[in-house]
């Protein structure tokens, strides 16, 4: 634990009279309100778009990175344009294809003090800064046709989780799921059929079919293009 942190320890234990509280959370509400209002106004007018979630650390000559590359540029030829958190590893990657193929490319940039700026290939109009994950994620999942989630760590897990539990609880629409890479993948899904679904009976089978798993670029479109397919719908650019 850094003196940062502890720092921080002792300002949430601090004693705070009414007016100490009152003004720093009403500031804080219309900064929350802020992020909001831009993300809103920005994207209400993106199109039909694919989310891609993955690590900040994988880098260009890993395979991931590139499938993920190929991934976004095949959907820009299916009309589709590509929301990505706008920074380096495979947001870089996803952001690359989008711009490759002509399509529209987006960076839902989070501010941290490590890991995160915002990568060369998203278009300057649809870069968007965010200081609260919780309002990036609300834009990710509001304006998302699909979700690709490519490896990544403990931020990939937290995007595909809340994206499953929105479609599972029915506030966003059924939305395809897509995970890439049945070598990282498959432990914990094992775990999650085992221990979640047989064992402790957290979960309904049907649950299940929320999401598919694939290797390749191409199985990864062909979902996304398949289920709206059904619906007669195709992206407007």
């Amino acid at each position: 634990m850094t003196n940062n942190d502890e720092d921080k320890i002792r300002k949430a234990f601090a004693s705070k009279d009414w007016n100490d509280i009152k003004a720093s959370d009403s500031w804080q509400i219309f900064k929350i309100m802020s992020e909001f209002v831009e993300g809103f106004e920005k994207m209400s007018r993106i199109g039909p778009c694919v989310s891609i979630f993955g690590s900040a650390r994988t880098k260009p000559e890993n395979p991931y990175y590139q499938l993920a590359e190929d991934i976004a540029f095949k959907l820009t030829k299916e009309g589709y344009g590509v929301i990505t958190g706008g920074g380096p590893g495979i947001m870089e990657a996803a952001n690359k294809g989008a711009k490759a193929g002509g399509g529209k490319s987006v960076g839902l940039n989070i501010v941290l003090p490590f890991e995160q700026s915002s990568n060369p290939f998203v278009d300057n109009d649809k870069n968007i800064n965010f200081d609260y994950f919780f309002v990036r994620k609300t834009i990710f999942l509001k304006y998302s046709q699909g979700f690709i989630a490519m490896p990544g760590g403990f931020g990939t897990l937290d995007e595909l989780f809340e994206s499953i539990t929105l479609i599972q609880t029915n506030k966003v629409a059924h939305f395809p799921i897509v995970l890439v890479g049945k070598k990282y993948w498959e432990g914990l899904l094992d775990w999650v059929k085992q221990t979640m679904l047989l064992e402790e009976h957290n979960i309904s089978e049907k649950d299940l079919e929320l999401f598919h798993i694939v290797d390749e670029a191409d199985e990864a479109v062909a979902i996304i293009t398949e289920f709206y397919s059904k619906y007669l719908l195709k992206p407007n650019f």
